[in-house]
């Protein structure tokens, strides 16, 4: 799945192009490395979202097209949040 509609579709952001936005700002890592909106995910791949305030890291625990809000938490593990 592509890393933009990850973020999405797991709400970590809220729309897609704010997703392509902040990739191509370079404010998304996956697995260490600055990561563009079209990076193919993979389950337990390590992802990075920096935001003004500090970064959340979340390990990709589950890849799904679409989720209902209520379980778009079940799609990631957070690592840290600061």
């Amino acid at each position: 799945m592509r890393l933009d509609k990850f973020l999405k579709v797991s709400r970590i952001l809220k729309r897609r192009t704010v997703a392509q936005e902040a990739c191509d700002a370079g404010k998304v890592d996956v697995n260490g490395r600055t990561a563009k909106p079209s990076c193919q995910l993979k389950v337990n791949d390590l992802v990075c979202v920096h935001f003004a305030g500090g970064a959340l890291t979340f390990r990709v625990k589950m890849l799904k097209e679409s989720v209902k809000k209520e379980e778009a938490d079940s799609m990631y593990e957070i690592i840290t949040d600061l």
